[in-house]
């Protein structure tokens, strides 16, 4: 199975942000979508960045409260790792177990089409393994 599976499960709706805006503004807006990274763009639309609330946490420790009032792009990852809807599951979460990291863009043709978070795969993976089972359940009863 692809990525593009589980984009067409969750839809490709991507939220993000500038690397101007503060940091008090993406922990909102993480708080008020219930996600756990924002992708960091530029005027072009091109990624720039991501930023988790790891890397709110890192800065929190690193810089206290006055963190809250710096710019996104003082905290984001600016090598981000992405993917394209082609790949395979496995693939992706192997790259993503590797880079110890939970969320990635999905782009197509350098565009920013959706994210996938480990836990999206992880779940994907699980009710694919309960439909082989039942699948196996079923052939066996019926033999």
């Amino acid at each position: 199975m692809t990525v593009a599976a589980i984009l067409s499960d969750k839809g490709r709706d991507v939220i993000t942000a500038t690397p101007e805006q503060t940091l008090a503004e993406l922990c909102a807006i993480l708080t008020e979508k219930r996600i756990g990274a924002i992708v960091v763009h530029d005027p072009a639309d091109a990624i720039v960045g991501i930023l988790s609330e790891r890397d709110i946490v890192h800065a929190l420790a690193a810089r206290g409260g006055e963190a809250l009032a710096m710019p996104a792009s003082a905290f984001m990852t600016a090598k981000v790792v992405t993917c394209t809807e082609e790949e395979t599951i496995i693939e992706v979460m192997e790259r993503m177990t590797r880079g110890r990291f939970r969320h990635m863009p999905v782009v197509r043709n350098g565009a920013l089409i959706g994210v996938v978070s480990i836990g999206d795969l992880v779940k994907f993976r699980i009710e694919q393994a309960e439909r082989e089972a039942e699948e196996m359940r079923s052939y066996i009863a019926t033999a």
